[in-house]
């Protein structure tokens, strides 16, 4: 009879689910077809805590933490999961595949998620990137004639998967004068290769891959922190473009193991803001950067969600509302709602 039972519960909440998920498939132009997975065991004291990220640099407090061993020394069983895109993480989170983010997650995909369903997910951590703290940016072949953004009318123009990056490349090219240019997703892994190559004339491509084209003499910057100058206005603002999170039920679920999770990750962006160069070697492994390349990645900067200004939170939802223009959030997305508060 108990097996019958947890039977009924778990065939009740994979259906609960369905709806959330075809919301996410409308809003994001992504698929969860392939993604399924048991909810967290009840009763559990020590929970295995499945974090989704993309192998972008803005990524490196997470890798960290897990590499100098905080997680552990914390008691706490963490499992780094390397998915293709910022949606597929978030896919994850609401097949209840994994129980949070790490930063280098696209915050547009996490937004996403929260209107396919309301309250999934709380950010505790995001990654404001700038003309100063460098993430976002616009590579070319190293001797192409282009020399700057607006020169790319007509021209055919690749970005990272997901919405996103389609949007924001799109935005900025619109608004720093460029026409007629044709945006293509790809792999970000992929980018310098497909310049190298010539199927594309520039890239929206996100650190390492600027590093990466620039030391191996095949690609340079065209522009570098876009998104704060052409998006939100200042090349200055913070753009917090990604996001480290967890989801609701697993922080109401475990509120003790999450304050010890988050002061775990916040050892790591510690070290990444006060001992960058020994945190810069965990980039290899989980970024396509390998050896003494890592030294020349520049840095994000980090901001846990207790240290947020108003500022900070209006140069946020400036970014979300962004997708609500565009039509990829069907409702205006509250940031400070999404803040995580514990």
């Amino acid at each position: 009879m108990q097996r019958s039972s947890n039977t009924t519960r778990n065939s009740t909440k994979a259906q609960a689910m369905q709806p959330a998920r075809r919301r996410l498939l409308k809003a994001g132009g992504v698929t969860l077809a392939t993604l399924s997975a048991p909810a967290l065991v009840m009763g559990q004291t020590s929970p295995k805590i499945r974090v989704g990220f993309w192998p972008v640099a803005s990524g490196i407090p997470f890798f960290a933490a897990v590499e100098k061993g905080y997680f552990k020394e914390a008691g706490l069983d963490v499992e780094p999961l390397k998915l293709a895109s910022p949606q597929q993480v978030a896919e994850a989170m609401i097949a209840g595949r994994a129980e949070g983010s790490s930063n280098g997650t696209g915050s547009a995909a996490l937004g996403i998620a929260e209107i396919a369903q309301p309250g999934l997910l709380q950010i505790f951590c995001t990654n404001p990137t700038n003309q100063k703290f460098v993430l976002d940016e616009f590579i070319v072949a190293k001797d192409s004639p282009i020399k700057s953004i607006n020169e790319l009318s007509g021209k055919r123009v690749a970005c990272g998967p997901g919405v996103q990056n389609v949007i924001l490349a799109r935005t900025v090219l619109e608004r720093a004068g460029a026409k007629n240019f044709t945006v293509v997703e790809l792999p970000i892994g992929q980018h310098i290769a497909a310049i190298a190559a010539a199927q594309v004339d520039a890239c929206y491509t996100l650190e390492p891959t600027g590093t990466v084209g620039r030391m191996n003499g095949t690609t340079r910057n065209l522009e570098v922190g876009v998104i704060a100058k052409y998006v939100l206005g200042d090349p200055m603002a913070p753009w917090h473009g990604g996001s480290a999170s967890l989801t609701t039920e697993f922080i109401k679920k475990y509120p003790e193991v999450t304050r010890r999770y988050i002061a775990a990750y916040k050892r790591g962006v510690d070290l990444v803001k006060n001992n960058p160069a020994e945190a810069r070697p965990f980039l290899k492994g989980y970024t396509a950067i390998e050896g003494a390349l890592t030294n020349e990645v520049p840095m994000a900067d980090y901001m846990m969600s207790n240290e947020f200004k108003p500022s900070d939170i209006a140069y946020f939802q400036k970014f979300f509302d962004l997708f609500t223009e565009r039509g990829i959030f069907n409702r205006k997305v509250d940031v400070g709602a999404m803040l995580y508060k514990g």
